[in-house]
């Protein structure tokens, strides 16, 4: 009998262990695949989704876009060119050191100063980070910027240990947020496993994630409808009813503060410097012209994909309605490309092959055709196009950017002339100062006055050519309880749980 007790208990003991390290997995499908995960040299939207799980931030946004606490608990605008930090206490990055003022200190200054950093511009006001005592972080700037916290609520703000500075970082990240880094195939797969170290970790209840790049929405939405995907993001709109009339899925859908875009190489490498486009405003603006931005997102975006003319979305105090347009006009753009001397020009756009970009750049091309533009397209997979872009290896190019709360955020990257995102290197003086004006003036009102100069030279120069406003259109298991869906598109866990079938 003893022993019959004995093995009932190690048969307990064992089924019991087994409950205890059950692993949990959310998989969760992208678009894209990331570029490399440092966020001081990442560019992708796809790769912020993971760094959502992979690297806290100093503050963070709530879904109504007010900033609340992360890494950092207060802060406090000591003047309007000094910001203090007070850290959250008993916080380690994921290789155990701790995140002090120290390591703060390094990662903004590495951010400042690293050579192929994509977060200068980002941190432009930026003059000198003080740590005077392990838990205080003090911001000296240049001169006022409304946008900072707007910046560092982003990959800006992101921390990673600075002992991993020099362990390349790009492809074994060590941060500090719910999760932390286990393996990557390229264009295959990158799990997370959870981090049990972390400030909070009792509210992320799965034991590891998988970010899986599927580029296209179909096969995308048939692996979540098969069970391989517990979220899917980007649906395409063909298929939202689908995922609607699905019992076992949910549609969670959220309007954006990005938007999808062109832009042009002015003076970015040989392809630059001879790139029509680049030469004369008229040819940018017959190509503006020609593009009927109201039928791609009928027939793209069923609806769902609200035409663009501006890189400020209709939520932010800087949108102006007056530069929306209907349709487009093919004879206007005929001569103005006449008066540029042109009868037809010649010029190739790059993407990142997807099911949505591939219809979008299929109907500009038609467009173009259509008033004098012999469009070549020239497909790749995103990483790789986010590498070309850099290096100028492009005459046009898809841009797209997932949207920030302040509006300098959304547009200084690309078009200040320092820009860290500025691929095709325009500058122009004026817009340029008037962006400096706009990011240090603190009254919105003043703001609004300048934006709206800054948009007249937009529409004069037309550097980018906007085409519409980016929807974040989430699908999901219906059994996933406590999913919100954000306005800058990025997957937030916290809190959420999948439910017994």
């Amino acid at each position: 009998m003893h022993k019959i007790i004995l093995k009932l208990a190690a048969v307990a003991g064992l089924l019991l262990s087994g409950v205890a390290f059950a692993q949990t997995t959310l998989t969760i499908g992208l678009q894209d695949d990331p570029d490399q995960l440092d966020p001081a040299r990442s560019r992708t939207f796809v790769g912020r989704i993971v760094f959502a799980s992979l690297c806290d931030k100093l503050v963070d946004i709530t879904p109504d876009l007010k900033f609340v606490p992360q890494l950092a608990t207060s802060w406090t605008w000591t003047d309007n060119k000094t910001l203090k930090f007070t850290l959250r206490d008993h916080v380690v990055y994921h290789d155990g050191t701790p995140v002090d003022a120290a390591s703060v200190k390094a990662n903004l200054d590495r951010a400042k100063t690293l050579p192929d950093s994509n977060r200068k511009s980002e941190l432009a006001t930026l003059a000198s980070v003080d740590a005077p005592d392990s838990k205080t972080v003090v911001l000296h700037l240049t001169e006022p910027d409304a946008s900072l916290l707007s910046q560092l609520s982003d990959r800006a703000g992101m921390m990673q240990s600075p002992a991993s500075f020099d362990k390349n970082p790009g492809k074994q990240p060590v941060c500090s947020g719910p999760y932390r880094f286990k393996e990557r195939v390229q264009n295959d797969r990158i799990v997370l496993e959870k981090f049990p170290q972390y400030w909070d970790a009792a509210d992320y209840h799965f034991d590891r994630l998988v970010f899986k790049p599927i580029p296209d929405a179909t096969v995308r939405l048939n692996d979540l409808r098969a069970g391989g995907l517990d979220i899917a993001e980007r649906i395409a709109p063909s298929d939202a009813q689908t995922v609607k009339d699905d019992p076992k899925l949910v549609f969670a859908p959220i309007t954006g503060l990005g938007f999808q875009a062109i832009s042009v190489n002015f003076a970015n490498g040989p392809r630059g410097a001879i790139n029509p486009f680049a030469k004369d405003a008229r040819v940018r603006q017959a190509f503006d012209l020609a593009l009927d931005k109201d039928a791609i997102n009928q027939v793209v975006g069923l609806g769902l994909y609200q035409p663009a003319f501006q890189p400020f979305p209709p939520a932010s105090f800087a949108y102006d309605k007056k530069f929306e347009r209907k349709g487009s006009d093919v004879k206007k753009a005929r001569e103005l490309l006449k008066e540029a001397g042109f009868d037809r020009v010649k010029v190739e756009i790059t993407y990142g092959t997807n099911t949505i970009m591939q219809q979008v750049m299929e109907m500009i091309q038609a467009m173009g055709r259509e008033a004098g533009f012999d469009i070549t397209l020239r497909p790749m997979q995103f990483a790789a196009l986010q590498s070309a872009m850099a290096r100028g290896d492009f005459q046009l190019a898809q841009a797209g950017w997932s949207g920030r709360v302040d509006p300098s955020a959304n547009v200084f990257q690309y078009v200040g002339c320092k820009g860290s995102l500025n691929d095709g290197k325009f500058c122009d003086k004026t817009m340029n100062q008037l962006l400096v004006d706009a990011r240090v003036e603190l009254d919105t009102n003043k703001r609004k006055v300048l934006y709206a100069k800054f948009l007249e030279q937009m529409q004069a120069k037309r550097p980018v050519f906007y085409t519409y406003y980016l929807p974040w259109t989430f699908a999901l298991k219906k059994q996933l309880q406590g999913f919100v869906p954000y306005p800058d598109g990025l997957i937030r866990l916290k809190g959420v749980t999948m439910a017994a079938k």
